[in-house]
């Protein structure tokens, strides 16, 4: 996984409101999100990992049925955090 104990409490701190609020759906995004980055550099350096291949498509499966959630919860929301983040949809 390689994302620290720090690092998490800073993307919970920014994109949850508190640090203890590790359920918030931007929260677990952002945190998805870091995680897929680092597979995706890790799969470019060894192409015939197949179980971290099937990790990384399982991790944007699950980012993309929380963005979808958000998407129909609270689309102004969903906007600001796609940008914010980066990823293309």
């Amino acid at each position: 996984m390689h994302v620290t104990a720090k690092e998490k409490v800073a993307i919970f701190k920014k994109h949850g409101g508190d640090q203890k609020n590790t359920g918030s759906t931007e929260g677990q995004i952002a945190l998805f999100s870091k995680r897929i980055s680092y597979l995706t550099e890790h799969l470019k350096l060894n192409r015939k990992d197949k179980n971290t291949q099937r990790s990384l498509q399982l991790l944007v499966g699950k980012r993309r049925g929380l963005l979808d959630y958000l998407m129909n919860k609270d689309i102004e929301k969903y906007r600001i955090l796609i940008k914010e983040l980066g990823i293309r949809r």
